[in-house]
């Protein structure tokens, strides 16, 4: 008795964490089965806590930052071998893993990019395509794992490829539209060869192309997904997919100056297509 109630506890923790810290998940989440979207939010916060350490939320210098990544990798590697944490996040987060069957696999290349944004001002292309896969294709993966649970699956490489681009799209477009204050305010440029001071029209489209191609992999998986997460997951897709669009519509010159977002009135059209067009699809 005592156990369950910890358990509840560390859940609703974490389900906090993805509704003060982002509206577009949030909404997202709303979507998903009762049960996924638990799972899904167990994930968010354990990674909302790594990034709040790496990117300063905790206003402490970077050894002190390193030094509190590490604990809590370590806390989170121990969590996932004996279900228990005092870290009601950990607690949470590793009750999803032992759940859908995820370990260190996907956990050590996440906190890997993690330790990257202490470290690592400037990326070449491999080191950007590994912080890329650790930062969010991995969560991709976790948050696959929580979709597929219990359904049956024919073609997992297919379902893990779709995961990972749009993890990887999600990713590239928030390192496009806050580019400048990532510069200004963190010192990183991500992407390869880009300076925020020569950044033109054509290192913009060349980079949409990119990501566009990554949301139509993604695309091509979100109709077979089950019923508990297809909705979801249509919904985040088409967030992206406008954030796109309004960052290609939006001049090389203001994108360095301003943070394109989607208007609340637009996301909730989103999410009544979604709704709508995810109800009728099997399974």
């Amino acid at each position: 008795m005592r156990q369950a109630l910890y358990d509840r506890v560390a859940e609703e923790t974490a389900s906090i964490v993805i509704h003060r810290y982002s509206t577009s998940f949030g909404l997202a989440s709303r979507l998903l089965g009762t049960g996924v979207r638990q799972h899904v939010e167990n994930i968010y916060a354990l990674v909302r806590v790594a990034d709040e350490i790496v990117d300063g939320g905790a206003d402490i210098d970077t050894r002190q930052a390193a030094r509190a990544l590490d604990e809590l990798e370590a806390e989170t590697d121990l969590a996932l071998q004996i279900g228990f944490s005092s870290n009601l996040v950990v607690h949470a987060f590793a009750l999803t893993a032992r759940d859908v069957a995820f370990g260190t696999e996907l956990t050590a290349p996440f906190f890997e990019s993690m330790r990257m944004d202490l470290s690592q001002k400037q990326h070449d292309q491999a080191s950007f395509d590994t912080y890329v896969y650790g930062s969010a294709e991995v969560v991709g993966l976790m948050c696959l794992r929580a979709f597929l649970l219990g359904e049956p699956v024919t073609d997992l490489p297919r379902f893990e490829t779709g995961a990972r681009a749009l993890g990887a799209a999600f990713q590239k477009v928030n390192f496009l539209r806050d580019l400048a204050a990532d510069f200004e305010t963190l010192g990183r440029s991500y992407f390869p060869d880009v300076d925020v001071h020569t950044f033109d029209e054509a290192t913009k489209n060349r980079l949409l192309d990119d990501i566009d191609a990554d949301l139509a992999v993604s695309a091509s998986v979100v109709p077979d997904l089950p019923r508990s997460s297809r909705r979801a997951v249509a919904l985040a897709q088409s967030l992206f997919a406008e954030l796109s669009t309004r960052l290609r519509a939006t001049p090389a010159d203001q994108l360095v100056r301003a943070r394109v977002r989607v208007p609340n009135s637009v996301k909730a059209r989103l999410a009544l297509a979604a709704a709508v067009s995810g109800s009728g699809q099997r399974r």
